[in-house]
């Protein structure tokens, strides 16, 4: 009997099985791969595949093909023979689109499947070193700053746009960026935006827990602290899915996620007393849990309802860098949502999707030392009262319709979104005690400031937000090599008020010769923008009456009013939205090619350009003029307007190879030059000079000339799997400034003469992250993985915050530095 068993695992084993679509029909021209061999077959007219002469083991199946959703199966291949696998497909969340390829190369001529998208699936997601399980955060990382608007960037769930994923971090299961960058389906670019797929509920029982534990006993020490900031860290996550009952209509998705971080921020300033370095402690506590319910009537409509809930809670925030303990906050946010799905196959042509999500949230800041002024020493140090007392009240909804109707070289898609439509009762008792801003330490010392504000009033605010947005987009397959995509998209939002953005969309794609090796894409559309929530909220809230700031110049000390006691009340600041607001948007265009090389490695080099347009900025309308600086309406103190009138421009050239890099590596690498100019820090900071804006056009705060980034998975041998992340960047720039209120504006942001914004540069930034995990089987019944993350792996010392205050104690040196070599342990199993 050994010797049977020696022959047939010698022999090899073979693994068959039939894929089938949501009606029992066979399914052919879909894509399985067998990893980690990474051996690929394509199902044939009955939907069978087929693999030879495999060693017994432990395999995964990934099973994907056009319009359904990735299938991802275990198998376990013993010296027994194995009976044929059946897999049957579900309905995709209308991904559809249009594929050209060629049947020997590969290569696709598709607008949707852009050459330079970033895929990180399943596989390399579990295989990169990601810290604390923060799948977006090290997605993000490839993302363009300039593409992403005043908001921040666009997170797109399973076709629905919204701001946090609804599921646990084992759930996700695929995250893209760049893909299809002028769809018009979408608000932001490729670049600024994350597509992200999450598990759904499943027609057998699946699961994976994932423990996590840090210690600052396993990391390096902070190049500004004097011992390693104490932290211990320990997460539990995970999900399990599986049917309901016996009829294969009904499954459920259960996830939870608990997360206890014990740390110290690191307080780093200069104080009357000297140097000040202090570690103080920072509890957090973050929570999450989910529970989805799946439900398919029939083989063409499903169905879906999920229960989220979410909690954060964090002791002594706002502590570190300059900020003394006292100033600290404790915070506690809550968010509870549901949501609603439904998709229909109305015909083999026809595609529906509707989703719908609706939310209640409740955040609550409020400081820690009360009753006692704030003490503002510019780059130097903050001490006194955290000055902080808000509440906020939110209930939100977000609505999503999508019609698709698919031929042989047509691809049409319509639909609608309803996003951030909002109700928010806030109530803003912040900085009653008062603020005190002191230019340097020695004018501390004389009790002589630059300016006092506090704020007075019922600071109470309820309002309605919302954004709208109506598209159609067509992508036709204008001839065997050459498909042309062409949109447009209509938005409205609330803030700015502005109903006549009209956004069009156009892209082509060309895969020249007969058994084409090569693409060459070309894109270009308008991408508008809308103003943050925070900005709304100054808007409808500092009118001088709701909540009332009063700003005083050169006050006395400790009593504001001391010096030139005030026969009148303080005039207020107030934040005035311009009469001309617009919506600003974004010209983004692009022409790339990209050439396919051995196996599924393909390289592209591409240039992008970006111009914005009615960019948001601030100006101070009512700013002192010289020579005696003196106010032009002395009822009011500053009169923050908020302006549709700067401007953006950006160019980029980017090289890039994805795919199977090398025999034992699957990844991508990027490197990118570009060259990114503005003249606005954004709708809540005002210029140096309200009056002379023409020094403002410089680098943006963001622009990094060079930036290189590696991502992927190198395995060697079954023992061997490391994954990496790579981050090589040139210095951000920033401003010098002379630490004075010059002109009386209550600011110190005054620069010298004739020096322009973001004169200065900071240094580059190295972060090489490793992981190393090693699998093991558990009888048949699943699998554990061990892993080891080291994040900043060779220790290097990454300045930043570079200050270019010429008062301050700290000019021209650093005053923070990224963390410091960190080890991560890591448990997984998985069934």
């Amino acid at each position: 009997m050994l010797a049977l068993m020696l022959a047939l695992a010698a022999a090899g084993a073979t693994l068959t099985g039939v894929v089938v679509d949501p009606s029992g029909a066979p399914a052919p021209g879909i894509s399985v791969t067998l990893r980690p061999q990474d051996r690929v077959a394509v199902t044939d007219y009955q939907g069978k595949f087929c693999f030879e002469d495999l060693p017994p083991g432990r395999y995964r199946l990934e099973v994907r093909g056009e319009h359904f959703k990735p299938v991802h199966l275990a198998v376990n291949l013993g010296p027994k023979p194995f009976q044929p696998l059946r897999i049957a497909l579900r309905l995709a969340e209308l991904r559809q689109a249009i594929t050209v390829r060629d049947g020997a190369t590969g290569v696709s001529a598709n607008p949707a499947e852009n050459p330079d998208v970033v895929r990180l699936d399943l596989d390399l997601l579990k295989g990169l070193p990601v810290l604390d399980q923060d799948l977006l955060a090290a997605a993000a990382l490839f993302l363009d700053t300039a593409q992403t608007g005043a908001s921040g960037y666009s997170l797109v769930v399973d076709g629905l746009e919204t701001d946090r994923p609804g599921v646990t971090a084992s759930a996700i299961r695929e995250v893209r960026i760049n893909q299809n960058p002028y769809s018009a389906e979408f608000s932001r670019p490729g670049r600024g935006r994350l597509e992200i797929t999450t598990a759904q509920g499943e027609t057998a029982y699946h699961g994976e827990l994932n423990l996590l534990l840090r210690d600052h006993r396993l990391d390096a020490r902070n190049a500004f602290a004097l011992e390693r900031p104490r932290q211990r860290r320990r997460t539990v996550e995970g999900h399990l899915t599986g049917p309901l009952g016996r009829t294969g209509r009904l499954s459920f998705l259960a996830g939870a996620s608990h997360q206890a971080d014990d740390q110290e921020s690191l307080v780093y300033a200069q104080t009357p007393a000297g140097l000040l370095r202090q570690q103080v402690p920072r509890p957090e506590r973050d929570g999450e849990w989910n529970f989805r319910l799946d439900y398919r009537p029939d083989a063409r409509r499903s169905l879906a309802w999920r229960y989220e809930l979410e909690s954060d809670s964090t002791r002594g925030d706002d502590i570190g860098g300059f900020d003394l303990p006292e100033v600290g906050t404790d915070s506690r946010d809550r968010e509870q949502a549901l949501y609603f799905s439904l998709q229909a196959l109305h015909s083999p042509r026809w595609l529906h999707q509707f989703q719908a999500r609706l939310r209640v949230e409740d955040e609550r800041r409020a400081s820690r030392t009360t009753g006692i002024p704030k003490i503002v020493v510019e780059d130097a140090f903050t001490s006194g009262g955290g000055q902080m007392d808000r509440r906020l009240r939110r209930l939100r909804g977000e609505l999503s319709e999508l019609w698709s109707w698919s031929s042989r070289r047509h691809l049409l898609k319509a639909g609608g979104s309803l996003r951030e439509l909002d109700r928010a009762d806030l109530l803003e008792r912040s900085e009653r005690e008062g603020t005190f801003y002191f230019s340097s330490l020695e004018d501390y010392a004389a009790g002589r400031p630059f300016s006092f504000a506090r704020q007075t009033g019922e600071g109470r605010l309820r309002y309605w937000s919302y954004s709208a947005a109506i598209f159609l987009q067509e992508d036709f397959r204008w001839r065997r090599n050459l498909t042309l995509g062409a949109g447009l998209r209509w938005e409205r939002f609330t803030h700015p008020a502005d109903g006549d953005n009209l956004a069009p969309r156009l892209s082509l794609a060309w895969a020249p010769g007969r058994r084409p090796q090569t693409v060459l894409r070309a894109g270009a559309g308008l991408f508008y923008d809308r103003l943050d929530s925070g900005s709304v909220r100054d808007a409808l809230l500092l009118d001088g009456v709701k909540l009332r700031r009063i700003l005083v110049v050169n006050p006395g000390y400790p009593d504001p009013l001391a010096a030139g006691a005030a026969v009148r009340p303080e005039p207020p600041s107030i934040v005035r939205p311009a009469p001309d607001l617009r919506a600003p948007y974004l010209i983004h265009y692009s022409l790339g090619v990209s050439r396919r090389l051995a196996g599924r490695t393909t390289l592209t080099l591409t240039y992008t350009g970006l111009r914005g347009v009615k960019q948001f900025r601030a100006r101070d309308l009512n700013a002192p003029a010289p020579p005696d600086y003196e106010r032009p309406d002395n009822s009011l103190a500053t009169v923050r307007s908020i302006e549709s009138s700067a401007r953006l421009a950006g160019h980029s050239l980017e090289a890039g190879v994805r795919g199977k890099l090398t025999r034992w590596f699957d990844g991508v690498a990027l490197y990118t030059l570009s060259r990114t100019f503005n003249d606005t820090d954004g709708p809540r900071r005002l210029p140096a000079d309200s009056l002379d804006l023409s020094r403002e056009w410089a680098r943006a705060e963001f622009d990094r000339r060079h930036r290189f980034h590696l991502a992927g998975k190198l395995s060697a041998a079954p023992w061997f799997d490391l994954g990496l992340i790579l981050r090589l960047e040139s210095g951000a720039p920033y401003s010098l400034t002379t630490g004075r209120d010059a002109n009386r504006d209550g600011s110190a942001r005054d620069r010298p003469p004739g020096v322009p914004r973001n004169s200065l540069q900071g240094p580059g930034l190295a972060v090489l992250d490793l992981r190393w995990a090693r699998k093991f089987e558990v009888r048949e019944k699943g699998e554990v993985t061990l892993g080891l993350d080291a994040f900043n792996a060779l220790n290097r010392v990454n300045y930043a915050g570079f200050v270019g205050n010429l008062s301050s104690p700290f000019f021209g040196r650093a005053v923070s530095a990224r963390a410091a070599r960190r080890l991560q342990l890591g448990l997984r199993y998985e069934f």
